[in-house]
Formats: C-alpha cells, sequence, structure tokens
C-alpha cells in the first residue's frame, strides 16, 4: 500500500533516545542521590542502559504490553526507565509514592503491574504492600541491592545488542494515574504518537523553549503527571539535565550553581521553600533564564520577585488528563511594550495554548452554551486535542463529549489574545447570592500578607446568600497577625462583597498526594462549622 510521496516513520519513543544518543551523545545527566553522592552518565549512557534494560525485562519473561511500575524520585536511573520499558514494548506506570496505602494498593492491581523498580527510599512502602500486590512478579531497586536485585546488577547482565521492539504508533507507552481527590484514581493511558506530540509541543518557544545549551534541574517528579514531558522533550533538544533525588532547597540551590542550571519547573511551593532558604543563609537566588511554575497558581510576589532577579517566569497549567501541558505563559507579542507591572499581571495568568491544544469556556449552569472570550466571562474549562484524554484507562464510556471536549473541572476566563486565567475548580467555586467567588484569587491575594504562609478558602453555608467564604490561614513561623488584619489587607485586592465573613487560623492545611490544597479534607475537617 503507498502511503503518499513522504516516507512513513512510526512516531514511537525509541526514535526519541535514539537521535539524543546520536546527536548529543556526550551531553551530560546529572544525579544527586539521596545519600548525597553523585553520579555522571551521558545520553550515550541513558541509551545504552535502556536497551540492556530491555533485554532484561525480555529475560524476565514480559511481552509486548506489559505494565512496568515505577516508585521513584527523579535520577538517572529512572530515565533509563522511561526509554527502556517503551523500548521493549512495554507500558510504564510512574507510581506516586505520596499516595495511601489503599490507593497504592488500587493503582497497581488495576494497572496488573508486573515489575516493581522503587528507591531505597521506599523500602518501607514495598515491605507493607508486597502482599497487596498479587500481580508484581519482581521487585528491584534502582540505588540498592540490599533487599532485592539491584538496578546496575539487573541490567549488568544484559550487553545492550538489542533492536527496539517495533509496533504503532498508537500504542500505549506510559500509564499516569490521578490523585484520585474523589473516589479511586483514574489511569490515564498515554500513546507512543500522543507522547512524540507533546514533546515536540513542548520545544515551541512559548513553552520550554530548549536548545542545546539549556541545563534543566526538573524539581517536578518523574512520578507526577510524566514529570511535563520534561525527560522527552530534553532528550530531543539533547540538553543537560541535573537530578536532584530530594528537594531539599540547599542541595538545589547548590546544584543549580554548580552544574550552571539554565532552567527549572517546579510547584509553587518550592519557590517558597528557596526563597526562606535564601533569605535565611543571606544568599543570592539561583541564575536562572527560567523557571516555568505549575500544579497551582503562583502568587504575585513570588513572581515579581523572579522576574527582578532575571528570571522568565511562566505558569504552565495542565492535568494528568492533558499529558499535562495546556497552557504556558511565555512572552506575548506586545511584551516588550508593557511596563513590570503590566508583565506581572500576564505572567499571573496560566498563559496560551500550545500549538495542538483548543480551548473553550462554556456557562456553569448551562454547559451547551460556549461563552465568548472576552476576558470577563468565567466558566467551565474545556479542552481538546492529539494528547488529551479521550477514555480512561479500562472505562467503557469515553471521558469527552461527542465532539471530543473533556471537562477539565477548572474555572476559567478567555481573554481576547489567547490568554488563559484559572479562577477556580468547579467544586471549590463559591456561590454567593447567585454569584461567583474565586477561592483561589482569594487564596493568592491572602498569602500576599507578610505573615500568612499559606491560606484556603471554602464556601460555608449561609441562611441569606447560599455560601459565603471562610478563609483558613496559616501563620508564618514567628509571625503575628490577626483577622482584622487580614481582611483589612484583601479590601483594595479583591471585590468588597468577596472579602471572607470570617477567617480562621489554623496549624496546617492538609494537602493532596500531589501537593495541592485538599479543600475536600479541609472540608471534612470543619464539617460541623457555623457561621455567625
Amino acid at each position: 500500500m503507498a502511503f503518499g510521496a513522504m516516507q512513513d516513520w512510526s512516531m514511537r519513543i525509541s526514535h526519541v533516545i535514539d537521535h539524543a544518543a546520536r546527536e548529543a551523545s556526550g551531553r551530560e545527566i546529572v544525579t544527586h542521590w539521596a545519600d548525597g553522592t553523585e553520579t555522571r552518565t551521558d545520553w550515550a549512557g541513558i541509551h545504552l542502559d535502556a536497551r540492556k534494560m530491555a533485554q532484561a525485562l525480555l529475560a524476565l519473561g514480559l511481552t509486548k504490553g506489559d505494565r512496568v511500575a515505577s516508585l521513584a524520585m527523579n535520577h538517572s536511573r529512572h530515565l533509563v526507565s522511561w526509554f527502556g520499558v517503551a523500548g521493549m514494548g512495554g507500558v510504564l506506570h510512574t507510581c506516586n509514592p505520596r499516595l495511601f496505602e489503599d490507593q497504592l494498593e488500587y493503582i497497581v492491581n488495576h494497572a496488573e503491574d508486573k515489575v516493581m523498580i522503587y528507591d531505597a527510599a521506599f523500602q518501607p512502602i514495598i515491605d507493607k504492600m508486597r502482599d497487596k500486590w498479587p500481580t508484581v512478579e519482581h521487585y528491584i531497586c534502582f540505588d540498592s541491592g540490599e533487599h532485592t536485585t539491584s538496578f546496575e546488577d539487573w541490567i549488568g547482565e544484559q550487553d545492550g545488542e538489542f533492536e527496539w521492539v517495533e509496533g504503532d504508533e498508537r500504542d500505549p507507552c506510559m500509564i499516569c494515574y490521578t490523585s484520585g481527590t474523589t473516589g479511586n484514581p483514574k489511569g490515564v493511558q498515554y500513546e507512543h504518537r500522543s507522547t512524540l506530540l507533546h514533546a515536540m509541543a513542548g520545544l515551541q518557544t512559548s513553552a520550554f523553549n530548549f536548545s542545546g545549551s539549556s541545563v534543566m534541574l526538573p524539581v517536578v517528579p518523574m512520578f507526577h503527571a510524566a514529570s511535563w514531558g520534561l525527560p522527552y522533550s530534553g532528550a530531543m533538544a539533547g540538553i543537560k539535565f541535573v537530578f536532584s533525588a530530594v528537594n531539599d532547597p540547599a542541595v538545589l540551590c547548590d546544584l543549580m550553581d554548580r552544574e550552571g542550571v539554565t532552567d527549572s519547573a517546579g510547584v509553587p511551593t518550592v519557590w517558597l521553600a528557596t526563597f526562606q532558604y535564601c533569605d535565611a543563609e543571606g544568599k543570592d537566588l539561583p541564575k536562572l533564564k527560567s523557571a516555568t511554575i505549575g500544579g497551582s497558581a503562583a502568587p504575585r510576589f513570588m513572581i515579581e520577585r523572579l522576574m527582578k532577579n532575571g528570571t522568565r517566569v511562566q505558569h504552565a497549567w495542565g492535568m494528568t488528563e492533558t499529558s499535562p501541558i495546556g497552557t504556558v505563559g511565555g512572552p506575548t507579542a506586545n511584551w516588550d511594550e508593557l511596563t513590570f507591572e503590566e508583565k506581572v499581571e500576564k505572567t499571573m495568568k496560566q498563559g496560551r495554548p500550545i500549538f495542538g491544544v483548543e480551548l473553550r469556556t462554556v456557562d456553569l449552569d448551562d454547559r451547551s452554551t460556549v461563552l465568548p472570550r472576552d476576558g470577563e466571562a468565567s466558566g467551565a474549562l474545556q479542552i481538546r486535542g492529539p494528547w488529551i484524554i479521550k477514555r480512561y484507562f479500562k472505562a467503557e464510556e469515553d471521558a469527552t463529549d461527542a465532539d471530543g471536549w473533556f471537562d477539565t473541572g477548572d474555572v476559567a476566563i478567555l481573554h481576547p489574545d489567547g490568554t488563559m486565567q484559572i479562577t477556580d475548580r468547579t467544586k471549590d467555586v463559591i456561590k454567593s447570592g447567585g454569584e461567583w467567588i474565586s477561592s483561589v484569587e482569594l487564596e493568592n491575594a491572602a498569602v500576599g500578607h507578610p505573615a500568612v504562609a499559606e491560606a484556603a478558602a471554602i464556601g460555608m453555608p449561609h441562611p441569606k446568600w447560599d455560601e459565603r467564604p471562610v478563609l483558613f490561614v496559616v501563620r508564618k513561623s514567628g509571625a503575628e497577625c490577626n483577622a482584622e488584619d487580614v481582611t483589612a489587607f484583601l479590601t483594595d485586592k479583591v471585590a468588597k462583597w468577596w472579602l471572607p465573613d470570617a477567617v480562621e487560623f489554623v496549624d496546617d492545611i492538609p494537602h493532596t498526594a500531589t501537593g495541592k490544597i485538599s479543600k475536600k479534607d479541609l472540608r471534612e475537617r470543619f464539617s460541623d462549622y457555623t457561621l455567625g
């Protein structure tokens, strides 16, 4: 059968690592391990080890389509598994070690994983869960052979003379599960084709903007939402990676300085910890060219401080179901004409869709009504594209509507220039007197107070207004403030009718396994709370 005038080329993961080894063979991959030691390899070494791993998996009796689980942090051997598993036709299942035990039991059994490869730091989890994972036949430790076979010994038995397993570009290559804030986690199965398209999109100037000179230290975990696709995009560009198996700000800052890191990516709490460390030690912030922030919205003071440090700050928005990149906040066409304050305002939003993604918002009460992109209408955010989920793993029904639109669960505003602004989650938005109040905007305004470390707003029942916002606040260590101070601070930052009816101080705010504020757990904790 003739396809056309161009060569046929199956879009499979193996092409990515082959390219990196061929065109950037000596570009370093540095790992700082949990025990403080450091190792160095390069793309040629990752390529060889991935082929050895593929051989080793086949020697265990695995076949095409079998699932291999990892329970690990960021390091070069974990990177090897991203290519080795796909290269033998398998499916890598990156497990989040922060999930509760019942969730870990569920996802490994649901995925029917046959091999578990893990970090020694998670040996206690393995010991607890081993009897609850009947499908797992083999256990291999990435960084130690004290309790089981070590990764290096295991792949060391192979010679690396291996041809990648061929297959269709729509074969699965990876599974990531959602954090399961309601019900059991859901599996999102990525394909070779969707993964390559996503990785190429990540190389756009408006996204990660990698070049061969880029040095990336990803703080976003490799077990979370495919590490934002960074391992694949980085391999395509042949960048230098610097990994740390620990997220200690002292370690991260030292690595950034010593290894010439130009780019980093992580959630806002990473930068909060970095600020605190640098302030306490009297150190300057690392001189990065770019910091990509996702997971939750970064507060204004964080963006301002990084930008004043000469760092390009860009929000990235997405979710496990979107592979995960949906939008990135790169500079707009009129960027050079904007004042610093205008640039901060623009950066606080979640950016614009990269090529391959379509967004729309629909009315919260009538989902059949598509809202205008006028910078004012706030509605339920929907998305579609070639790396957006169609159906959850093992589900019988599609997760999208007939036209391919996936409901993200976010509430957003779309601006005329395409900029997207997340205002809340559909389950967290507060409806007071028939009008919507954004809990996210309230929280971001509150954490700008010098005495506030963290804040969470939820709607509480009200006899007249249906719901009214209550703000729960964690004070910074050694800082003092009261409810009146916080309310006064908010008066010129949000609409008057958005001001919380109460400000309650708490020792901690619950979080999900991915580090986001858990409004569900907060509501349960204060289920008996009454206003007035």
